[in-house]
């Protein structure tokens, strides 16, 4: 169910920020035994402790998303081997509409944990890893490095086995924890679409007309209103216990398997499908027969008893038409936190043992209740569609992580059109399925919901030629994927013939927005800057740097800016997270760490920390044709009249020269 996300941006303007080296993320390196011996295997802990406001990006999503994945680089070595793969202790997840795709990130606290075995005594087990840490609160996203070793922890000069470091059992509990209290908005709105099915499998074919049926019977003796109370509870104990037994299987361990791998997608597609044609009418899905009547014999037994395996009887026999919400509600709560299965099925059967309970109660309300004809199978048929289309989901995720170009934007979109142009017909009467009955006239609740299907049919056919729909970008395939698009942003906006002076080095892998020209190495840029005798502009930027995106989408468009950025600048975009590795001629020793940078990100990374003092992006400096600063450098502002003002100054001070 489509999850509830709201990225909060906070202006601003001048030069907060400037003149600052931050460390938002500060890590610590632990084992999760304290004396290893060869032979055995051990778990390499990093822990992360984060400012508050901040986040880290972890491990586990596409790294082709955008943000910048934490990465890990194990330098080998005879005295040990890797098992398996480094895991991220249960991150957070979060579709971002900018990337147009799902990423995990970590706030407060991190762990990832990498099992290795050990060969040989007194191991050398050392590497380095990279990653990228931001807040909303600013806009800054900032690039890290740094290296590891955890010799000392498993050689001759053994230490104890620290504090934090868990057992098996405080593992486990802190996991449940963590998973039972994050992310508690996502967690609210799946309940509530949990209960809204609940309340949609009530009018269904196999429910709805077993309401009175069962009212009575409560009703006919002693004692009724506390028996339809126990009932009640009885179909909500039980619901509840289906997610119970499932809820270690649907963890976070399923999420990783969810984002990476094709076989659980596209069985969920299946499932889903097969769901749909049930409730189209092709089948009916039941369980064996045997199983049902051994349940029914003993609701003859009497007692509390009695009415719990009636409720039971009642889940069993309603399953054909329950079935496909309910494990519509267990599929979507694969990979999220260890409690939501568990609270689906409680919001889901809270809502379905409703009326059972509130009709015990209130017998006279039955006398409200519409009588039971065609319009329950409508209803199946409505859901069968919807179930359909949501189908699409799972094999759109495989499909973008494997490149099987088999959905693409256009495609999914065509297909979604189609289905609820469908079901905006049958609701006006239009298209009759299997089991629905004969109707010569639409009423007037159908005609209600044909106009909202067919507007939203409407809403959704602009997006075949590259409009947002920012309303479904959750599960629409990325804009990237779209092959029409009218909407691309045209290239030319002002006088571009002279913006560069010579090819551009790194041009095949690094671009700049809008058709803006310019460079990405510092002295081509600068030696530009003098022969055409104009200021240089540095965008210190990143590739998985949103607000960077962020900027070049809202402030960079506007022609006010693109036109003074193409024709008064020579551009200089320094990425500081590109990975593309330099030649050794161009290799740096930096003088803030001391370290060899050996990537176009690191080199000008520690560019921007050495000569500005600064390591957040975006960051824009304007210089002169000899690399002297001429105005107060800008961080992230949406205020496009504030970003024109400080290239104007910019230009002034250049022109005072």
């Amino acid at each position: 169910m489509r999850k509830l996300i709201a990225l909060v941006f906070i202006i601003f303007i001048g030069v907060q920020g400037f003149g600052q080296v931050l460390q938002p993320a500060k890590w610590s390196l632990d084992i999760s035994v304290s004396s290893p011996k060869v032979g055995e295997e051990v778990d390499l802990i990093f822990n992360v402790k984060i400012d508050k406001d901040w986040y880290l990006y972890s491990s586990d999503f596409d790294p082709d998303l955008g943000p910048m994945v934490t990465t890990f680089d194990f330098a080998p070595h005879a005295s040990y081997e890797l098992v398996g793969e480094l895991t991220p202790v249960d991150p957070k997840k979060k579709y971002d509409s900018l990337w147009e795709g799902e990423y995990t990130y970590f706030r407060k606290t991190a762990q990832f944990r990498q099992t290795i075995k050990l060969l040989k005594d007194n191991p050398v087990v050392k590497g380095s890893y990279f990653y990228q840490v931001c807040t909303d609160v600013d806009g800054k996203c900032i690039p890290f490095d740094d290296e590891f070793d955890f010799s000392k922890f498993l050689g001759s000069q053994k230490v104890e086995k620290k504090q934090n470091v868990e057992t098996k059992s405080e593992k486990e509990q802190r996991l449940l924890l963590q998973r039972d209290t994050s992310d508690p908005y996502s967690l609210l709105s799946f309940m509530i679409a949990a209960f809204l099915a609940g309340l949609a499998a009530i009018f269904t074919p196999c429910v709805f007309p077993m309401i009175p049926m069962t009212v009575s019977f409560f009703t006919g003796g002693s004692g009724g209103k506390w028996k339809g109370i126990f009932y009640g509870l009885s179909i909500i104990v039980i619901y509840t216990l289906i997610g119970s037994v499932l809820a270690p299987f649907m963890g976070p361990e399923t999420a990783n398997e969810l984002a990476t791998n094709w076989i659980p997608n596209v069985i969920f597609f299946a499932v889903f499908v097969l769901f749909a044609l049930s409730f189209l009418g092709l089948f009916e899905i039941t369980l064996p027969s045997k199983f049902v009547n051994n349940v029914d014999k003993q609701a003859d037994k009497g007692g509390l008893l009695g009415i719990f395996f009636m409720a039971f009887t009642l889940v069993l026999v309603s399953f054909s038409c329950t079935g496909p919400l309910v494990g519509t509600i267990l599929v979507e709560s694969a990979g999220g936190l260890i409690l939501k299965p568990i609270l689906g099925m409680f919001a889901f059967s809270l809502a379905f043992a409703l009326p059972f309970t509130v009709f015990a109660l209130f017998p006279g309300l039955m006398n409200n209740l519409p009588k039971s004809g065609g319009w329950l199978n409508s209803v199946k048929v409505v859901l069968g569609l919807l179930e359909l289309a949501f189908a699409f989901k799972f094999l759109s995720i495989a499909d973008q992580a494997y490149h099987w170009n088999l959905l693409d934007r256009e495609i999914y979109l065509s297909i979604w059109i189609v289905i609820f142009t469908i079901l905006g017909f049958y609701l006006l009467g239009k298209i009759n399925f299997p089991h629905d009955s004969p109707s010569e006239k639409t009423s007037i609740g159908g005609l209600v919901l044909a106009i909202a299907v067919f507007s939203f049919v409407v809403y959704m056919i602009p997006g075949m030629f590259g409009a947002p729909l920012k309303a479904l970008s959750g599960y629409l395939p990325p804009m990237t994927s779209q092959d029409f698009n009218l909407n691309a942003p045209a290239a030319v906006v002002g006088s571009s013939e002279s913006a560069i002076c010579e090819p551009p080095k790194y041009a095949d892998i690094l671009h700049f927005p809008h058709g803006i020209e310019g460079y990405f190495d510092y002295d081509q840029a600068l030696a530009c800057a003098k022969q055409q005798n104009k200021p240089v502009f540095i965008d210190f930027t990143g590739h998985g740097c949103v607000n960077c995106r962020e900027m070049e989408a809202k402030v960079w468009s506007d022609p006010q800016v693109l036109k003074r950025l193409k024709e008064d600048f020579v551009m200089l975009a320094l990425y500081v997270d590109d990975k593309e590795d330099l030649p050794e001629s161009e290799w740096v020793t930096s003088s803030y760490d001391g370290k060899v940078k050996k990537t176009i990100g690191k080199k000008n990374a520690d560019f921007q920390i050495t000569r500005f003092n600064n390591n957040a992006q975006p960051y824009y400096v304007i210089l002169d044709q000899n690399g002297e600063l001429l105005v107060s450098p800008r961080a992230y502002d949406l205020n496009i009249a504030s970003f024109v003002e400080f290239l104007e100054e910019g230009k002034k001070a250049f022109k005072a020269q």
